[in-house]
């Protein structure tokens, strides 16, 4: 129960704003209302700022840590979510390199290679920026090994 509500019900009352029936539906409905689910945090981070390094994390170490943030935290819905997004942008990528790299023997491969590196980086850097927001947000041409 938030008492800030209800001295702000209190004044909006005592200026004549609310009826009482009015200062009464809305008090019950505070009172009656369920609590919010505690904070939560992981590895003492809260959500935002786990997911965000779950995602930056992929400037450091490509796969391993980002599998490893995912796998300790799968249980919660967010970190899964975005956690999944990450390993499937990871695999997919890592197959377009592939691709591009046996095109290297074409002056062609050589572009490709340049332009999904620069692809990768404002990708993992709008996801974070998304991820801050709270958003979970796909990776462009990400193909859904993970579901």
């Amino acid at each position: 129960m938030n008492y800030e509500d209800l001295k702000i019900l209190d004044d909006l009352r005592a200026k004549g704003s609310l009826t009482e029936e009015e200062y009464q539906r809305e008090k019950t409905r505070l009172l009656n209302e369920t609590p919010r689910p505690p904070h939560t945090t992981l590895w003492g981070m809260d959500e935002k700022t786990y997911i965000v390094l779950m995602h930056l994390s992929q400037f450091l170490c490509i796969f391993i840590i980002p599998l490893f943030m995912w796998l300790a935290n799968k249980d919660n819905k967010n970190v899964d979510a975005n956690g999944k997004n990450i390993l499937n942008f990871i695999i997919s990528y890592f197959l377009y390199s592939i691709a591009a790299t046996i095109l290297c023997l074409l002056v062609i491969g050589i572009v490709l290679l340049i332009a999904l590196g620069v692809v990768m980086t404002v990708s993992i850097i709008i996801a974070a920026i998304k991820a801050a927001n709270g958003e979970t947000w796909k990776y462009p041409l990400s193909i859904e090994f993970i579901k």
